[in-house]
């Protein structure tokens, strides 16, 4: 059965949250404590968190950097009363997966509930099967190198010259299909499609400027000057295929 963390200080939500998943079939653990979440993370193995921003003690964006710091891929929806785009914006980088407002229809909770289960359960089919996708001299394609990047497929992690990047589910996600798509212009509609299963409009697609922008940070040896990520203006952007001169 799968299981979700709810993680929320005020009883009512929590109990209106963990009555409905319940009712949908789901195993649900709650907790109105930001410092017990590592902890009970560890102990349950959740297949998601619906994670409260604002917590006493430690609040909901520290959770989330320190569980990615951990490299512990659980899919996080953050909940929380604030709703401005730069709050959206903050909770997406922090290395969440999805944002919502309070307050909220359970209809729209329990949807957005499965399409991230959805997309998780895809990315890691897709993951298995890449990883094992036979190359015609034999061997097993679980690794993809280019330039001085290797990402491993099988255990979803980036290397560059054989240091082990500390990256984002998202950016992972953003960077591995980037590279399977390397000397293609990709727009960042089929980049968030392709990568995250997601569709964006509008002001959506600048998620995809965050990221993108955080990945450089991380990858580029001068991220004001890219050479693996090229921005393809009034398109899109490119992995470089050729190496960096």
């Amino acid at each position: 059965m799968t299981t979700i963390l709810v993680v929320d200080d005020e009883p009512a939500i929590v109990t209106l949250i963990k009555y409905n998943l319940e009712q949908n079939n789901f195993n649900v653990v709650t907790t109105g404590d930001g410092q017990a979440v590592i902890e009970l993370v560890e102990e349950h193995h959740p297949d998601l968190i619906l994670l409260d921003l604002m917590l006493p003690g430690v609040d909901g964006m520290t959770l989330t950097k320190q569980l990615r710091k951990k490299h512990n891929s659980v899919p996080i929806i953050m909940l929380t009363a604030m709703d401005t785009e730069s709050d959206k914006v903050n909770g997406l980088d922090s290395g969440a997966d999805d944002y919502l407002a309070k307050p909220f229809q359970v209809r729209e909770l329990l949807a957005r509930v499965k399409a991230v289960l959805r997309r998780n359960t895809k990315a890691h089919k897709k993951v298995i099967k890449n990883g094992r996708n036979a190359l015609s001299d034999g061997t097993t394609m679980n690794s993809i190198h280019l330039h001085n990047l290797q990402i491993d497929l099988f255990q979803q992690k980036v290397y560059q010259d054989q240091v082990m990047l500390n990256l984002t589910p998202k950016e992972y996600d953003l960077l591995a299909y980037m590279m399977q798509h390397a000397g293609r212009t990709l727009d960042r509609s089929e980049m968030a499609k392709g990568a995250w299963g997601i569709e964006l409009s509008g002001l959506d697609t600048r998620m995809v400027d965050m990221h993108l922008s955080n990945l450089r940070d991380k990858i580029e040896a001068n991220p004001k000057d890219p050479m693996l990520i090229k921005t393809v203006r009034g398109f899109g952007y490119r992995f470089s295929q050729e190496e960096s001169k």
